[in-house]
């Protein structure tokens, strides 16, 4: 980069957990800016979590379904010499986090059911029993990785 680095933006904590990560997700969650919205509907499946685990520290499952998406390795393309080489690297903390967030989100999102909350809150039961789509796409990435390990000395 050409200029300096820019200055990271801190997360205000959410009101019911006092968790920044939950408000990173919500940022996530949220569409066309309706922030409230959003909330709502993260605590009304974190409401339907704790009803259908019967758990109380709803919080932590949240968390454990998120650690079980989250990806160590990711395959980038290189073009060496005319051919294209898929190589795998390790992702810096920040895009793990991120790149978890987007999943469980994205994979809600194409859950059957009724209502976001209900989708949101059936993805992260799945998430984290370590089932759900979204942990089969981390499987999916690591497995690419895997099977790519013969080209990770051309590193980025």
């Amino acid at each position: 980069m050409r200029k300096r680095k820019p200055k990271l933006r801190i997360t205000a904590p959410d009101p019911r957990y006092s968790d920044p990560m939950v408000t990173q997700f919500v940022n996530n969650l949220m569409w066309e800016g309706k922030k409230s919205t959003a909330f709502e509907l993260f605590y009304n499946a974190m409401d339907l979590v704790a009803q259908r685990t019967g758990t109380d520290d709803v919080h932590a499952l949240w968390k454990k379904a998120l650690n079980n998406v989250m990806p160590q390795v990711e395959v980038r393309s290189r073009r060496i010499g005319g051919a294209t080489f898929q190589i795998p690297t390790e992702i810096r903390a920040k895009r793990k986090v991120s790149i978890g967030m987007k999943w469980l989100i994205k994979f809600a999102r194409q859950r059957s059911g009724k209502g976001m909350a209900d989708r949101l809150a059936a993805e992260v039961i799945a998430a984290s029993k370590g089932e759900g789509a979204a942990v089969k796409r981390k499987e999916d990435m690591h497995k690419m990785a895997e099977a790519n390990r013969a080209f990770a000395h051309f590193k980025v």
